[in-house]
């Protein structure tokens, strides 16, 4: 256990979710707000305020909510706790989320691309481990404060996430969000503040080094948040225990790099869809530590079985490309 080497790993994360006016297709949405929009926005706003009161009446701490890029896209992020707390959490909250949704006769979803022309979910996930009370990430003495042990965190992180993306995004649908074009990461890479990466170093307020943490930008909130922490943590301590060596940051928009400058780079990419994430998980010795033997079976052929399924169905982009020429 954790516990056990002196270490205390903590979690917020950064909720995103669509509301429609049922589940039913077409989808619709309840508004057309943007980006942080302030005003009034028909019943979205009230549902959203609705939430967080509910939420803080249960324990869980909110620390922002926003509308989001997409029409009808909301964010709420909850106030950062120890994993276990915030896993439980996780599963509470996106219940009242479908809860309140539900009451005011609307639809919720956490679905990670519901809609082809928008902004998938995610569940930007923020860690940091502390011995103690000292947060373990920062140093004073280095670059950025950020400590060696930091440094090694994130090498675990960048070397292992190929083969845990399947936990942080578990389902066909969410290698949808992992594209080009749409604010979700794609290629395997760290910076201090470019939103580009997989791995971010969010901006600390002055003389709170304890506000020193990581965030991992893949996760989709539609994953099982105790899986997803666990395979998080594990991936960062081998990191540690190993001794990884740093990686470079990579402070320029990786998207516009080419793909010679990615390679030269040793930048690599996420898996492209829920397959290649089996494939990577498959021999995973860091994955089969964390599920033990049973699981891991069980949750590999559960996501065959998934993939065998996407893999036959024959969709709408198929029979419109295809069938009016063949």
């Amino acid at each position: 256990p954790i516990s056990q080497k002196g270490y205390t790993f903590y979690v917020g994360t950064e909720f995103e979710h669509y509301y429609f006016e049922s589940s039913e297709l077409p989808l619709k949405v309840l508004d057309t707000g943007g980006y942080f929009d302030l005003t009034p926005l028909d019943v979205a706003s009230d549902l959203r305020r609705d939430t967080v009161l509910n939420l803080e009446e249960m324990g869980i701490g909110v620390e922002f909510s926003h509308h989001e890029v997409g029409p009808s896209q909301h964010e709420i992020d909850l106030r950062y706790d120890d994993a276990l707390t915030m896993a439980d959490n996780a599963m509470t909250y996106r219940l009242v989320v479908k809860e309140v949704a539900m009451r005011n006769g609307v639809y919720a979803t956490f679905m990670p691309r519901p809609l082809e022309d928008k902004n998938g979910n995610g569940m930007h996930t923020h860690l940091s481990l502390f011995q103690g009370t000292e947060n373990a990430f920062y140093d004073e003495s280095k670059d950025r404060g950020l400590s060696d042990t930091c440094h090694s965190f994130i090498a675990g992180l960048l070397r292992h996430i190929p083969e845990i993306t399947l936990v942080l995004n578990q389902w066909a649908n969410s290698y949808k969000r992992l594209v080009p074009g749409i604010e979700a990461p794609l290629y395997i890479s760290w910076a201090h503040k470019n939103r580009s990466d997989l791995i971010r170093i969010p901006t600390i307020r002055k003389g709170r080094p304890s506000d020193t943490r990581i965030e991992l930008r893949s996760p989709d909130p539609a994953c099982n948040p105790y899986l997803a922490f666990a395979c998080m943590l594990a991936a960062g301590m081998k990191g540690i225990e190993e001794g990884y060596p740093p990686v470079p940051p990579v402070d320029e928009n990786v998207f516009e790099l080419s793909a010679a400058e990615r390679e030269a780079r040793g930048i690599g990419i996420l898996p492209a869809d829920l397959n290649e994430a089996i494939k990577a998980a498959e021999n995973s010795e860091l994955l089969r530590d964390v599920f033990g033997e049973a699981l891991m079976e069980k949750f590999i052929s559960n996501k065959q079985m998934d993939w065998e399924r996407y893999r036959a169905h024959v969709s709408n982009f198929e029979l419109t490309t295809y069938l009016p020429i063949l």
